[in-house]
C-alpha cells in the first residue's frame, strides 16, 4: 500500500513540472515571435522600471526556490509517512520479542503457501507448547522467560526448513507450517529435532535453563485444510502429547476431538461440582492390630454427580491435579469431614490425603488451621496422608509445610510406602508419625514369600524409627492374622468396612458402640 501511494505522487508531480514547463516554453515563444520582449524592455528603460523587474524577478527566483525547499520537505514526509506505516505493518503481523510472525500473519502466510504449492507437496501444522516454563519465570524472574523464548525462536528458526515458517502464537506456545515428503517419517524427525534442540540447556546469567517441549503435528489434507481448523487439531493433538507425559509429539487423529471434548466437559463439570458442593467425603474405617478396635476413618473424596451419579476419584483426582482445582477441592472435603468428624467419639482419628501440588503453596498450614480452628476439630484428632512423589517433586517445600503442620499438632503419614522413591534420609529428616504399606503388597502377601519379606521390612523399618505402621487392602482373614503376628499397628480394609456416606458412617458409629457394650469384658474394663 506505502508503495503504490509513493509511486502515485511522483507520478503526479513529473505531470505538474511538465504542465510548469509548458506554459514557461510558450511564453518564450509568445515574447520571442512577437517582439514581446524587445517591448517589455524598452518599456522598463523609458519609463525607469528596470529595477523594479530585477526586483520581481528575484522575488520569483526566491518564490521558486521556496516551492523546490517545500517540495523536498514534502517529499520527505511523505517519505517518514510511508516508512512509518511499513513499521506499524510489521509490527502488526510480527511478535515484538521474538520477530517471528505472529497469529495473525502466520494465517496469512498459510494462506499463501496453499495456494502456491506444487503439485505433489505436502504441507504440515505443527503447534510447539513448551513445559516446565512456568517455574522459569517463578524462579529466575520474567527477564529469564524472556531470553528463553528468544532462544527457542532462534532454534526453531535454524531447524525449521527454509520453505517452511514459524510463528509465536503467545506465551510459551510456537507454530510453524512446514513442508514434507510423501511420508510421516520427514515429520517425526523434525519433531524429534525440534524436541532434542530445546532440551538443551539454556544459559542465562550463569544459570542452565532447562525447558522441554510437546509437540502437535496436524497434516493438511482434503478434508482439513484451513488454517484455524489445522491449528486446533494441531492443539488437540499436542495436549494428547502433554497427558501421555510431556515432552513428545503426537500426530492427529479423528477420536482425539472427542477425547479433548469430553476432557473439557469434565473439567467444566468439576469446577461447577466444586462450587455446587457436590463432592462429599466417603469415611473408611481404620482398626488396631489385633484386637480390630477402631481408632479412626480415613476420608476420600466422592463426586455426587447431578446426571452420572457417584464419581469415584481415580477418574476426577488426577483431572483437578492437572488443572489447578485440586486445592479447592481438598479444603472442601476437608471443612466437611471436620463437621461430620465433630460427633465422633473424642478419641477417634480422621486421615485426609493432601495432593503433591498442595505442598507447594505455603499457605497450605494455615488454611488448613483456619478450618481446624471454624469447626472445632482438634488438630491433635487430623492425620495428614502424603505420597513419596510430592517428597521427590520437592523437599524443601514439603518439609516447610509438614514441619508447620506438624507444629500446631496435626500427624503426617507416608501414603502408598513402597511404590515410590523415598529413602531412609527422607524418613529421618520429615519425622513421619506413621508409614501406610500399599495395597498392592498386601494383596499379595499369600501368593509367595516376596512380598510378605518386603511387608515385614516396612513394618520392622517402622517400628525401629518409632512409627506406627498402617497397612491397606486388607479383605482375607489369613492376611488380617499375618500383619498382626508381624506387628503391624493398624489396618484398613473391605474386610473391615468400605467407604461409607456420613449417615452410614454414623449408623456405622452406633452398631460399634452397641456391640462394645454388649461384650462384658470389655464393658467392665471400661
Amino acid at each position: 500500500m506505502a508503495k503504490t501511494q509513493k509511486y502515485s505522487w511522483g507520478q503526479g508531480e513529473l505531470y505538474e513540472m511538465l504542465c510548469l514547463m509548458m506554459i514557461g516554453y510558450c511564453i518564450w515563444v509568445f515574447g520571442t515571435k512577437f517582439g514581446f520582449f524587445d517591448y517589455f524592455f524598452y518599456f522598463a528603460i523609458r519609463h525607469d522600471l528596470l529595477n523594479l523587474v530585477m526586483l520581481s524577478g528575484c522575488i520569483g527566483l526566491g518564490a521558486v526556490a521556496a516551492t523546490i525547499r517545500k517540495s523536498f520537505l514534502l517529499r520527505k514526509a511523505m517519505r517518514g509517512r510511508a516508512a512509518a506505516e511499513m513499521r506499524t505493518e510489521s509490527i502488526a503481523r510480527h511478535d515484538a520479542l521474538t520477530g517471528l510472525a505472529n497469529r495473525r500473519f502466520f494465517l496469512e502466510l498459510f494462506d499463501g503457501m496453499t495456494k502456491a504449492h506444487q503439485p505433489g507437496d505436502r504441507l504440515a501444522v505443527m503447534v510447539i507448547d513448551l513445559d516446565r516454563f512456568k517455574p522459569v519465570n517463578d524462579v529466575h524472574g520474567h527477564a529469564a522467560g524472556n531470553a528463553v523464548i528468544c532462544a527457542v525462536a532462534d532454534r526453531l528458526r535454524q531447524i525449521v526448513p527454509s520453505r517452511g515458517v514459524v510463528a509465536r502464537l503467545g506465551g510459551d506456545e510456537f507454530a510453524a507450517v512446514v513442508p514434507y515428503g510423501e511420508g510421516p517419517d520427514t515429520l517425526i524427525v523434525l519433531a524429534e529435532q525440534i524436541i532434542a534442540a530445546i532440551r538443551a540447556p539454556i544459559h542465562w546469567n550463569h544459570n542452565r535453563i532447562h525447558v522441554d517441549a510437546t509437540i502437535g503435528i496436524a497434516p493438511v489434507t482434503l478434508d482439513n485444510n484451513e488454517a484455524e481448523g489445522l491449528l486446533h487439531a494441531a492443539d488437540l493433538a499436542m495436549y494428547e502429547g502433554k497427558r501421555d507425559g510431556r515432552g513428545t509429539f503426537r500426530i492427529f487423529a479423528a477420536e482425539m476431538g472427542a477425547a479433548l471434548k469430553a476432557r473439557a466437559e469434565l473439567e467444566s463439570d468439576l469446577r461447577l461440582g466444586i462450587a455446587r458442593g457436590e463432592f462429599v467425603p466417603f469415611f473408611q474405617p481404620v482398626v488396631r492390630l489385633p484386637s480390630e478396635d477402631l481408632v479412626g476413618f480415613e476420608a476420600l473424596a466422592r463426586w455426587n454427580h447431578p446426571t452420572k451419579g457417584l464419581i469415584a476419584p481415580d477418574q476426577f483426582i488426577p483431572v483437578a491435579e492437572q488443572t489447578g482445582m485440586i486445592g479447592d477441592l481438598f479444603y472442601s472435603l476437608l471443612h466437611q469431614a471436620c463437621m461430620s468428624a465433630q460427633n465422633w467419639p473424642p478419641h477417634l482419628l480422621l486421615s485426609v490425603n493432601v495432593a503433591p501440588q498442595q505442598l507447594q503453596d505455603p499457605r497450605l498450614p494455615q488454611r488448613v488451621l483456619a478450618i481446624l480452628t471454624e469447626t472445632g476439630f482438634a488438630p491433635s484428632r487430623l492425620e495428614t496422608e502424603i505420597t513419596e512423589t510430592a517428597i521427590i517433586n520437592d523437599l524443601q517445600a514439603a518439609r516447610s509445610a509438614l514441619m508447620s503442620l506438624q507444629n500446631i499438632g496435626v500427624k503426617i503419614a507416608l501414603d502408598d510406602f513402597g511404590t515410590g522413591y523415598s529413602s531412609l534420609y527422607h524418613l529421618r529428616e520429615l519425622r513421619f508419625n506413621k508409614l501406610k504399606i500399599d495395597r498392592s503388597y498386601v494383596t499379595t502377601l499369600m501368593q509367595g514369600s516376596e512380598g510378605a519379606k518386603l511387608v515385614d521390612a516396612i513394618i520392622q523399618l517402622g517400628a525401629s524409627l518409632g512409627m506406627e505402621t498402617t497397612a491397606e487392602g486388607i479383605e482375607t482373614v489369613s492376611n488380617l492374622d499375618w500383619l498382626s503376628r508381624q506387628g503391624c499397628t493398624f489396618g484398613q480394609g473391605y474386610l473391615f468396612g468400605r467407604p461409607m456416606p456420613k449417615d452410614v458412617t454414623e449408623r456405622f458409629l452406633e452398631n460399634a458402640q452397641i456391640a462394645k457394650l454388649e461384650q462384658p469384658g470389655r464393658a467392665n474394663a471400661g
